[in-house]
């Protein structure tokens, strides 16, 4: 029985283990309540016919923040399947800060409409913008500034792809799977990134249920992906020609909170949710027009990458939620570039903006911003690229090599 034993512990598998904390006492997820209630007892109720009637609307809206979302039902006789059939709506500003108390009155204009993945169809999800009592956007809406650059340059069919990168955390806020008591997972950073099994990932059933959620309510999702640190991951969305991408975007962080709230788990976008010396959390942006994509465009691309660095500050003063965050993840470490340092290069992570191999080779194609935060607002950041990129709605320059050149 000795030699048996002996012979278990000193097998290869287990001492790829040996570096692993284990802790018998720790209990995850017990203090999450939505975790704990029956998904049964609710499934009887999911079931009850609905009068044909009435159809449920979930409005959607970013809060006063600018990274949380609310929502609230409402009650329709038919389904809206588009933003214009969807009826205006108003809440209190006063309890999501977007409001004073003494004028607490804010309103709800739909923007995008979706199937809800929750109740099914007819039942749909309406992506809303907020608009203050006396009809002026509330501080947090940036659609109107990003809708409006994509109208103005039109002509040059922006496009844009969005790599949405998020931690998972326990409710007590420690990292999903890491070790309770402040411990740090015992895996090298390389073995996480597009991984698998349970050593090196942690969350899977989550990024699989956000998946097929978002290409059920009909956003444009490309692809998702475990990234370096566990209980890291990433999904994208597009390539998507204007508003849609920041639309999707911003719908598809609603339903990651619905199914996490699901699953009892926190989802953040903390640019650097676990301190200094683990990777962060950022939102690349993959940005192309017309010109760019054209034969010859890349000369373009260059002629933009110039007003990029020119106004690099600028960006950088908004590519976040809170810019002391970015500025720790943007360390020129963990495949970054310095939050003060504008830099570009063919194939490099560690610049500001990244062109792929085979762009200059082809002569056309795309470039991908490396800076905005995991927290940033994709309207703000796509409207700024078009802004410094193709010029402003009031400043003249119809896009393309002729748009203002900052």
């Amino acid at each position: 029985m000795e030699s048996l034993i002996q012979c278990i512990t000193r097998s290869p598998i287990l001492q790829s283990f040996k570096n692993v904390r284990v802790s018998s006492n720790r209990h995850m997820l017990k203090q999450s309540i939505n975790h704990i209630m029956s998904k049964k007892v609710m499934d009887r109720y999911m079931r009850l016919p609905m009068p044909c009637n009435k159809v449920l609307a979930t409005y959607c809206w970013i809060d006063g923040s600018g990274i949380n979302m609310r929502c609230k039902d409402r009650i329709l006789s038919c389904t809206p399947y588009s933003a214009d059939a969807a009826p205006g709506w108003a809440f209190d500003g006063s309890s999501t800060g977007q409001a004073t108390t003494a004028n607490s009155d804010t309103n709800l204009k739909a923007c995008a409409v979706y199937r809800d993945p929750f109740r099914l169809e007819p039942h749909v999800l309406v992506l809303a913008e907020v608009y203050m009592g006396d009809g002026s956007a509330a501080k947090t809406n940036h659609r109107k500034f990003c809708n409006d650059l994509c109208e103005f340059h039109k002509a040059e069919e922006p496009w844009f792809g969005l790599e949405q990168e998020y931690t998972m955390l326990d409710v007590d806020g420690w990292g999903l799977g890491w070790p309770k008591g402040g411990g740090f997972p015992a895996v090298n950073y390389e073995f996480s990134y597009c991984g698998i099994g349970a050593k090196y990932i942690a969350g899977r059933d989550i990024s699989e249920a956000h998946t097929k959620a978002c290409l059920y309510a009909g956003c444009d999702f490309e692809g998702t992906n475990a990234e370096v640190m566990f209980a890291c991951w990433e999904w994208q969305i597009g390539t998507t020609i204007g508003i849609k991408a920041p639309d999707d975007m911003w719908m598809s962080r609603y339903i990651m909170s619905r199914i996490s709230e699901d699953y009892g788990v926190v989802i953040t976008y903390h640019p650097k949710p676990m301190g200094p010396k683990h990777p962060g959390v950022g939102m690349h942006h993959n940005f192309s027009t017309k010109t760019m994509r054209n034969d010859g465009g890349y000369a373009f691309i260059e002629e933009c990458i110039k007003r990029l660095e020119k106004n690099h500050m600028k960006h950088m003063k908004n590519y976040q939620h809170d810019e002391q965050t970015n500025r720790m993840r943007l360390s020129g470490k963990f495949e970054t570039a310095p939050f003060d340092k504008f830099s570009w290069g063919i194939a490099n992570r560690k610049a500001s903006i990244r062109l792929g191999r085979n762009i200059k080779e082809k002569g056309k194609g795309f470039m991908e911003d490396r800076r905005p935060a995991g927290d940033c607002d994709p309207y703000l950041v796509c409207g700024l690229l078009m802004d410094t990129c193709l010029g402003s709605v009031k400043g003249g320059g119809g896009g393309g090599k002729k748009g203002c050149c900052k």
